[in-house]
């Protein structure tokens, strides 16, 4: 009984002990993942929009998203292509969006029943298996339609959609193998859930439970939606409760348990390892390398914006004057944007102008930058980890500074466009404010790691003033 009992409150502490884990280390990180998954099937949408392969669900804004369903995965008539795999698709984004911005990832959220609910939504379009010969109805339709897509596409388009289908397998990828241990786990919260409502309650009597396996079992399923509600009763898990208890092999069900709530490996690691300040501060250019499917984004949309402003002065002369520069080889005149900056610490505004050639070319080498960097076998990623190590420092803050600059010259623009355009066109100008803010996540992201880097840099330098060796 003693033994029992010591068990009971060991198995409880550890299990207390894993969720804190995966609550502030684990579960962010596959939030992370699912992020980054998001804003590539975004990119991956706009693009089969803008070659009209698929049509974007018209009721889309209207559909109140309150929980985790994957799209529908039936077969359909082949001429309803566009319909039905753009309606699927606009679903699967906003369970996507509705996971990034609005769903807890928590220990105490995500229960078995739910990562069933994610398992499926995952499944539904296989990004780590993305093939036209997918068994997959959904995968296969849309693979078929990318790949086709991709081929009558430009070079910077083609290979922007390349490396966005790369990032969604991989995160797809990391996604399924953090739910794969997180579901072994949720089956000991589970069983802990049972040992702390269900048999810590008065009405549970645990003499007569310990009588034999038959009378545990009774004991539990008598007292089990008192305490557990409408949790689903798992036979296999309230065995495995009853074997740690009074089995004959309880005491290596007991260990077994234990060993896979253990989380002390993780924090020796932690002391032991001396952390790499190099490798710490590339992983901050890195994130900067996830940004050209962002900023690809951007582009095409303020490139759309500035079409439709420039629909609005194509009289016959503009027609004229720009046959006149296009035949004797005149360069076009540069376009300036008087674009208003609001200071948000102050609200003061002030009032510059933007070149427009100059902004749109900045923008594509930025992206063709970061874009360079995003894999560690890269040329470009190589040539920056041959560099002194604060030299990189100095790198990415440069380009972190840099790209806080472009975020607010993109919030003037977004609101320049939006005033700009005549009442006939303010329906046509596609808004930035989202896109802008996705970027903003990853410089965010970036920043705290250089912040990091930085913070070990004047440690190790504090402790060398003061005779402390690592």
């Amino acid at each position: 009984m003693e033994n029992g009992n010591n068990f009971n409150e060991t198995f409880l502490q550890a299990v207390d002990a894993k969720a804190q884990w995966y609550d502030t280390e684990e579960l962010p990180k596959i939030l992370d993942n699912y992020r980054l998954m998001h804003t590539c099937v975004k990119v991956i949408f706009d693009f089969l929009v803008k070659k009209a392969l698929i049509t974007p669900d018209p009721y889309k804004l209207d559909k109140k998203i309150s929980d985790i369903k994957a799209p529908e995965n039936e077969q359909f008539v082949e001429n309803e292509r566009s319909v039905v795999m753009g309606q699927r698709f606009s679903d699967y984004e906003s369970t996507l969006d509705f996971l990034c911005n609005y769903y807890k990832f928590s220990v105490s959220q995500i229960s078995l029943a739910n990562i069933k609910k994610l398992m499926d939504l995952n499944n539904s379009i296989s990004w780590n298996s993305f093939s036209a010969n997918s068994n997959k109805i959904n995968t296969r339709v849309l693979a078929t339609m990318v790949f086709s897509a991709r081929q009558n596409s430009d070079a910077l388009t083609a290979s922007m959609v390349n490396d966005n289908l790369s990032k969604a397998s991989h995160a797809l990828t990391d996604i399924n193998a953090s739910l794969k241990d997180y579901t072994e786990f949720q089956k000991e919260w589970y069983k802990g859930q049972i040992r702390r409502n269900v048999m810590a309650s008065p009405n549970f009597d645990m003499n007569k439970a310990l009588a034999d396996h038959a009378s545990e079992l009774q004991q539990i399923k008598k007292n089990f939606a008192a305490g557990m509600g409408k949790v689903p009763f798992y036979g296999e898990l309230i065995e495995e409760i009853i074997q740690e208890d009074q089995g004959d092999k309880k005491t290596e069900f007991q260990n077994r348990a234990l060993a896979k709530l253990s989380v002390q490996s993780e924090k020796d690691k932690k002391t032991e390892k001396r952390i790499d300040t190099k490798a710490l501060i590339m992983s901050a250019l890195q994130v900067l390398g996830s940004t050209p499917p962002q900023l690809g984004v951007i582009i095409q949309k303020i490139t759309d914006n500035h079409d439709v402003l420039e629909s609005e002065h194509n009289s016959f002369m503009d027609k004229v004057k720009r046959a006149m520069r296009k035949a004797f080889g005149i360069a076009e005149k540069p376009l300036f944007y008087n674009v208003t900056f609001v200071d948000q610490t102050t609200g003061e505004k002030r009032l510059e102008k933007i070149n427009y050639q100059t902004f749109m070319t900045d923008m594509a080498t930025k992206a063709r930058r970061y874009s360079s960097v995003a894999q560690t076998n890269s040329p470009g990623y190589q040539k920056i980890a041959s560099m002194p190590e604060e030299k990189i420092a100095e790198f990415v803050s440069a380009q972190i500074a840099d790209c806080n600059k472009l975020m607010a010259i993109l919030n003037a623009m977004d609101d320049f466009f939006k005033n700009a355009a005549a009442p006939a066109n303010k329906s046509k100008i596609k808004g930035l404010k989202i896109d802008i803010t996705t970027l903003k996540n990853s410089v965010v992201k970036a920043n705290q790691l250089r912040v990091e880097y930085t913070s070990y840099i004047e440690e190790e330098a504090q402790m060398k003033r003061l005779g402390i060796s690592g």
